[in-house]
């Protein structure tokens, strides 16, 4: 159940609620299909069919269009992981258990999705941040959000700000990268060796 609970976490809701407005289908949608297909491959028409909004109100939500929506997509996934990171370092008394959870996490959602489901951010940031300044502006503050988390955990266990910053971005850095190898090889082995490295990780 605890393991379910963070999938939820660190992935969120698979669709917007029937009950959300226009524009959170169309950020929500948005965010699943820039997850799994990348920006070039997730179109306009494909959003409007997946979200169920009226296509109507697109263009008054985002009148910048795909990119501008594209944008609080990943605005809106970077708030969501970053809250997630804090939430499950904060319920572990030892960083190196809330860092294994937080991994276990994000493997079972990738599992659960078929292997489909990578890093939120990773995706458009490969594709489109050379093509598109807004874009590589939100993913470059997704991730900022995210280093931010963990730097403030590790700070928390008594590390200087400055080796709180470098042992965060490493986190990271060993994260994303296990997260494609994931991908690619269809097996999420790359995440548990990761979690083992992580876990027993010293301040």
């Amino acid at each position: 159940m605890a393991e379910t609970a963070h999938r939820d976490e660190v992935h969120g809701p698979p669709r917007a609620s029937s009950r959300s407005s226009s524009r959170e289908a169309f950020v929500a949608t948005t965010g699943r299909l820039l997850r799994r297909q990348g920006y070039a491959s997730t179109g306009l028409k494909e959003i409007v069919i997946e979200s169920g909004a009226p296509r109507g109100s697109l263009y008054f939500h985002f009148p910048g269009g795909k990119e501008e929506l594209a944008v609080a997509a990943i605005e809106l996934a970077g708030e969501q992981l970053a809250q997630a990171i804090s939430r499950i370092l904060g319920v572990h008394e030892r960083v190196g258990d809330g860092l294994a959870a937080l991994v276990d996490a994000l493997a079972a959602a990738l599992a659960a999705s078929g292997f489909a489901d990578g890093c939120p951010i990773a995706t458009v940031t490969l594709e489109a941040a050379v093509a598109s300044a807004p874009l590589r502006r939100a993913s470059a503050d997704a991730f900022a959000s995210w280093v931010g988390a963990l730097e403030a955990r590790l700070h928390d266990e008594g590390l200087p700000r400055k080796l709180a910053r470098r042992r965060a971005l490493l986190v990271l850095a060993a994260i994303e990268g296990a997260l494609v190898l994931a991908r690619a090889q269809r097996d999420t082995e790359p995440l548990l060796a990761v979690r083992e490295e992580l876990l027993a990780l010293a301040v």
